[in-house]
């Protein structure tokens, strides 16, 4: 059961009832989609077995690296099947696998590096106790009469390495990648597996 889930991560397969006119030429029908630049097929009598490599984007089965199709006859009449791979679809499924490793990392270092955060942050806490209050900083009388707020003291520089540190190892960029990876794969696995059924039966019904 594992490894048949393992195969479907990036493996699609289907099939299509033929009609007694398709049979014979199905594999004349399909053709054109394997004639495209970057792709190599051999063919017998029920059987196509095809490979791509460094296909162009023009190609509308360039998500695809190989694949075999296979005529066989079933009980309400002959049946195409095909069994294509795609090695796209197995990178967007380890993509996120790979971010969130990268987030549990940083997560990690931040926990190593948050001793020396903790001590940047009370020398600095130490620094303003031990010096006299800031002098607020000179506020123009006419910005004041008309109510803006006065200028912002400027920030301690253990403040400010406290948070650069925060910002350093925080892991929401992995985890937004991963997103967007997860993403790509669920709808590509989902829309890759209709639109070749759809390209191999508008093939087949081409005259």
């Amino acid at each position: 059961m594992t490894l048949r889930f393992i195969d479907r991560i990036w493996h699609i397969r289907g099939s299509l009832a033929l009609g007694p006119q398709q049979t014979s030429d199905a594999f004349g029908r399909l053709a054109p989609l394997f004639g495209q630049a970057g792709t190599s097929h051999d063919r017998t009598h029920d059987t196509l077995t095809f490979r791509k490599k460094d296909q162009a984007a023009q190609d509308k089965m360039s998500i695809f690296d190989g694949g075999v199709l296979q005529i066989e006859k079933g009980v309400a009449g002959p049946v195409l099947h095909y069994h294509l791979t795609s090695r796209a679809l197995l990178f967007c499924f380890l993509a996120p696998l790979l971010f969130l490793a990268f987030g549990q990392i940083t997560i990690a270092l931040g926990k190593l590096d948050k001793p020396s955060t903790e001590a940047a942050g009370k020398s600095g806490a130490a620094l303003k106790k031990a010096e006299k209050k800031d002098v607020a900083l000179p506020q123009n009388p006419i910005d004041k009469a008309l109510g803006s707020p006065a200028p912002e003291k400027p920030k301690k520089e253990g403040d400010a390495k406290v948070e650069a540190e925060k910002k350093k190892h925080s892991p929401t960029t992995a985890y937004v990648f991963a997103g967007i990876f997860a993403a790509l794969y669920l709808v590509g696995r989902v829309l890759e597996d209709r639109l070749v059924k759809r390209l191999f039966k508008k093939s087949l019904l081409a005259s």
